[in-house]
């Protein structure tokens, strides 16, 4: 996958330009990257495809938020599997979700100067 890198213009001109509803939309993102992060490895783990389902769908719109294309599509297609009940490989997957979370929150730091 590629790496992530932010779009800042592609994200303010979805946002109408505003400055302050962006640095509140990464500052969300990071507050709640552990609990997000917990979410869908639970929802792997414990094999149940409904969860998985909504989990992957929610990673889905976070990736998209931050135009992270390739980030959105990996959950898709873990959101498709398990609405079709496929929840094999479900752990691993989750598990490559994660890792992209986490690089993303690592570039959403630095674009906050932390």
């Amino acid at each position: 996958m590629t790496p992530f890198a932010i779009d800042k213009p592609a994200i303010l001109e979805r946002l109408g330009g505003d400055e302050d509803i962006y640095l509140m939309m990464l500052e969300v993102f990071l507050q709640d990257i552990d609990n997000n992060c917990a979410a869908i490895e639970a929802a792997a783990a414990s094999g149940d495809p409904v969860c998985l389902q909504r989990e992957a769908h929610t990673l889905k719109s976070l990736f998209a938020t931050v135009s992270d294309d390739a980030g959105s599509a990996e959950a898709l297609v873990l959101e498709r599997r398990a609405k079709e009940g496929r929840v094999d490989g479900a752990v691993d997957a989750a598990a490559h979700l994660v890792e992209r979370l986490r690089d993303v929150a690592v570039v959403l730091e630095r674009e906050l100067g932390r």
